[in-house]
């Protein structure tokens, strides 16, 4: 691409700056207000434009691409109802610490503050969802504005960007000397910080490793791994970052989050040091701030994050070190094992685990026993398998019997958003089509988004999603069973035919009522070469894994 500052329109512009930051696939519905943009985008070498049909499903994708790429997520929308749907997944990214630009049209610099048509004041809509909210207020400014937007949504704890974009600054014309390529640094721990590090652990007799949050890549995941190994750490995942740390590793103890193992729980609390890195130990990893208590926990704390403002913003940590996570999985291959005396503490913890994990014959259950159908699931895909998921009880039995076993295998929201699992997994099977992608929804998460499987189909997205059907918001009736008992309210669904309805699409699709007949089904799916959906009948008294409502 030259340098030269040619004439060009807004649209051109934005999408130049685009490609010099190595964006290749962008996720939207398309909308008039940046038809400058669409134009754009014909012309791309080497993007990929991905139209879904519903704007809260682009927004997921974006999210669920910022994931699995440490980069951020496109997505382009139309102004207002666009902006809106769209939302969820900027609230999912900034829960999650995703990087992501939200590209959002905007009525004409003129008409702004007179109440136009869609018009919105994304400042305000977005201010406390977003990382950084603006909007551009001249065509000669794209290019600063652009990659401005890229080193916010990846620097310190990634997160989402929102870009509004007025119509005149993107169909305008202007000479415009396009911005380099972004780059992002993060900081290293320096080596006195290491050099106490050591220390600490060496003076504890029961410490546990707490490892989550993002940016981290494969050397990353491979340095961490020498020094749990080199110390013989006991490693749990926080919540739904299970696959930064191989399952199958005998140090590997568990996930603390919903459906946490109680024994897991009080290993943490009774650990003498925990050494948590990327984490934030927000609300669901703690169990409320009951495993690590604040501001002041009871254990030692070692707490490694990459954005300054996190560290001390809820717990005061012995020793806070801000780093990237890459920096600092480096910096541990320079610290010198020490004699650990833990080694019946590790050795317990991963016992723990492996019961807590490992599913029992449920003789109770009527219809499709889910613990059965993750536990297959787990024998039969390949490492690098996708699993993705949204919100409900169904997640429960997923977190706790699948083992993870490489990064970026896992896609799953932290901010609870149901709807999310089918849209990450159309965009995970499109961005690499060899991997196996399997997405798990409840029947009232699937139908969140079940339009999305025109984009499946329409894109050649040859996932498998497994329709977990109980006929009813499982997560919601547990808790109105426990406050309000016997009295059912609003937690029933009556659903579609959701074989007839996939099979509409142009989808491959099944039922399963028994939990013999579900093998062979996947075998089917998987071998159907088009996006596949597979209903399992489940007990509606099956609660979680070991509750059951009563009737």
């Amino acid at each position: 691409m030259s340098d030269t500052a040619v004439s060009r329109n807004g649209g051109k512009i934005l999408v130049d700056t685009l490609v010099r930051n190595g964006v290749d696939t962008v996720y939207c519905v398309p909308g008039e207000s940046y038809l400058a943009v669409l134009d754009a985008l014909h012309d791309a070498q080497g993007v990929r434009t991905i139209v879904t049909r519903h704007e809260g499903a682009a927004s997921n994708m974006a999210d669920a691409y910022g994931k699995l790429t440490g980069r951020p997520g496109i997505c382009f929308v139309t102004r207002g109802p666009g902006a809106t749907h769209a939302s969820n997944g900027v609230h999912t990214a900034r829960e999650d610490s995703t990087p992501m630009i939200l590209f959002v049209g905007q009525v004409e610099s003129g008409f702004i503050g007179r109440g136009g048509f869609q018009e919105v004041d994304y400042r305000q809509m977005f201010g406390g969802l977003a990382k950084w909210v603006t909007e551009i207020d001249s065509i000669e400014r794209i290019p600063e504005i652009v990659s401005k937007a890229f080193s916010v949504a990846l620097s310190g704890r990634p997160g989402p960007v929102v870009v509004a974009l007025p119509e005149d600054v993107l169909f305008g014309s202007a000479a415009v000397h396009d911005a380099p390529a972004v780059r992002v640094t993060q900081a290293a721990p320096a080596a006195d910080t290491m050099h106490e590090l050591r220390a600490l652990l060496a003076a504890a007799q029961r410490p546990l490793v707490v490892v989550g949050g993002t940016g981290w890549d494969a050397d990353a995941s491979a340095a961490f791994k020498r020094f749990v190994v080199a110390n013989n750490l006991p490693v749990a995942a926080s919540f739904r970052r299970q696959d930064l740390f191989d399952n199958r590793d005998r140090h590997y103890v568990g996930q603390l989050g919903l459906g946490v193992s109680p024994k897991l729980a009080e290993r943490a609390r009774a650990a003498d040091l925990l050494l948590v890195v990327g984490s934030r130990l927000a609300e669901t990893t703690s169990s409320g701030y009951t495993i690590v208590q604040s501001p002041a926990p009871t254990q030692t704390l070692i707490h490694i994050h990459p954005d300054p403002q996190e560290l001390g913003r809820t717990y005061q940590a012995r020793l806070p070190i801000n780093a990237g996570m890459r920096e600092f999985a480096h910096a541990l291959d320079k610290v010198e094992p020490v004699v650990a005396p833990w080694r019946v503490w590790t050795e317990a913890a991963r016992a723990d685990y492996v019961a807590h994990s490992t599913p029992q014959p449920g003789a109770d259950i009527k219809g499709v026993d889910l613990a059965q159908v993750v536990a297959h699931l787990d024998n039969v895909l390949p490492d690098d398998a996708v699993i993705a998921n949204g919100a409900g009880n169904y997640t429960v039995w997923v977190h706790r019997f699948y083992r993870y076993r490489q990064p970026a295998t896992e896609l799953a929201p932290t901010n609870g958003a149901m709807g999310y699992g089918f849209p990450a997994a159309i965009a995970a099977k499109l961005r690499d089509p060899t991997r196996a992608v399997v997405a798990f929804a409840g029947d009232g998460c699937f139908m969140m988004y079940p339009q999305e499987l025109a984009t499946a189909v329409q894109f050649g997205a040859s996932l498998i999603v497994l329709v977990v059907n109980n006929g009813m918001l499982g997560t919601i009736r547990m808790h109105q069973e426990r406050e309000y008992p016997g009295r059912v309210s609003a937690t029933d669904l009556t659903n579609p035919d959701f074989v007839a309805f996939a099979k509409a699409f142009g989808a491959h699709a099944e039922r399963v009522e028994r939990t013999e007949d579900f093998p062979a089904a996947f075998q089917r799916a998987q071998r159907a070469g088009v996006a596949a959906l597979i209903e399992l009948r489940t007990d509606p008294r099956q609660i979680t894994p070991v509750n059951r409502l009563n009737g």
